[in-house]
């Protein structure tokens, strides 16, 4: 299969309750007219960029069942949904980011505890 720029990220899976963000260009100047090198905007506390792909949530456990060691199982796992969604705009700690470089790109996996806010585009 030869990666495109349509399917290079189907090929990735968020596990758990995490999210893959990529990142917003920062404002290169400050509202006074300041120039800022770019090391200055990404070392900011707070970061925002979009939901790219979202894991499948938090793990509920399995109730335990009496069952005959021979008998054929086959793990059924159920989620609780995650709240941020794909193409949301997510607001979100940098000290809870694991940046991450794919396909010469920088993205940050972000657990859902370390979004501070979503900002999502509905249709009314």
């Amino acid at each position: 299969m030869r990666l495109t720029a349509e399917n290079k990220l189907k090929k990735l899976i968020v596990v758990g309750d995490r999210v893959l963000i990529r990142l917003i260009k920062p404002n290169e100047k400050t509202g006074s007219g300041l120039y800022l090198p770019p090391g200055v905007q990404e070392k900011e506390k707070v970061q925002h960029g979009y939901i790219i792909k979202a894991g499948p949530g938090y793990p509920i456990p399995m109730p335990v069942e009496d069952s005959e060691p021979w008998m054929d199982q086959e793990e059924k796992v159920k989620y609780v949904p995650l709240q941020a969604k794909e193409g949301d705009l997510a607001i979100f700690l940098l000290s809870g980011a694991h940046e991450v470089i794919y396909e010469g790109e920088k993205y940050f996996i972000v657990s859902q505890g370390a979004i501070l806010m979503l900002e999502r585009e509905t249709e009314l």
